[in-house]
């Protein structure tokens, strides 16, 4: 009889902000978190401490990511989903060059999902239940139909991650139901201005920024579904309109 566990939910980037809040939810509701993080915060020795099974990863090393998907598919038998939050935010004139800057991105939002969807297929599709009983969540981002004259490749790497959803979609059904949510502001930084916060805001119909529970919420939405897949939820709060 295998020991090897089941139905967690794996979780990348819970170091902080839309990442830990996450974690802290699924594990409050009762669900074993897999997680991974690059920088040791005071974040992950509260999620620690509340049960999580955490990896310390950088996806810019491949060794790094090699191990961390063996290790996963030696100690669990099943996934309940996988949520791909891990991200970089670079503009495009920063230090690094335009090809460095470039890679970093895809790396982070296309190839290393890419490659953890495949490698825990079977963790995902073993399952005899009926269908979309398992999910892979791509955190996508508003601008990734709408493009950046700052964040160029961060743009264009979050579209590519979108097309991801499409095919793995088709690939995993009716088992595993893939989508991706494209939110835009979700919360705000402890270093933000009263002056950003009002103009960031204002970018929505809605004039306020969502907050994690919204994004919380529409993960819920997903998971209970057993009939969306290969969709692009938009969580922007009618920008497209302005």
């Amino acid at each position: 009889m295998s020991d090897k566990r089941k139905d967690a939910i794996l979780i990348t980037g819970v170091g902080k902000r839309v990442g830990f809040v996450l974690a802290k939810h699924f594990l409050a509701v009762g669900y074993e978190v897999i997680g991974t993080y690059r920088s040791d915060r005071s974040q992950i020795k509260i999620l620690m401490s509340a049960g999580a099974d955490l990896y310390q990863c950088d996806f810019n090393q491949q060794n790094q990511v090699d191990a961390f998907i063996q290790k996963i598919i030696q100690r669990y038998q099943s996934l309940r989903m996988v949520i791909h939050n891990a991200s970089a935010w670079l503009p495009d004139d920063c230090e690094h060059s335009a090809v460095s800057v470039l890679n970093q991105m895809m790396t982070v939002h296309v190839n290393v999902p890419y490659q953890m969807n495949l490698a825990f297929e079977a963790l995902l599709t073993t399952s005899s239940e009926s269908v979309g009983q398992r999910d892979i969540i791509h955190i996508s981002d508003f601008v990734a139909t709408k493009g950046s004259t700052k964040h160029i490749a961060y743009a264009a790497s979050k579209a590519a991650m979108d097309n991801l959803t499409y095919s793995f979609a088709a690939k995993l059904a009716p088992t595993t139901k893939v989508n991706s949510i494209a939110p835009a502001l979700i919360m705000y930084n402890d270093e933000d201005t009263d002056s950003y916060k009002l103009k960031a805001a204002s970018k929505s119909l809605m004039g306020i920024v969502a907050g994690v529970d919204e994004l919380i919420n529409t993960v819920n939405y997903v998971m209970n579904s057993h009939y969306v897949t290969g969709r692009v939820l938009h969580l922007d709060g009618g920008r497209h309109l302005k």
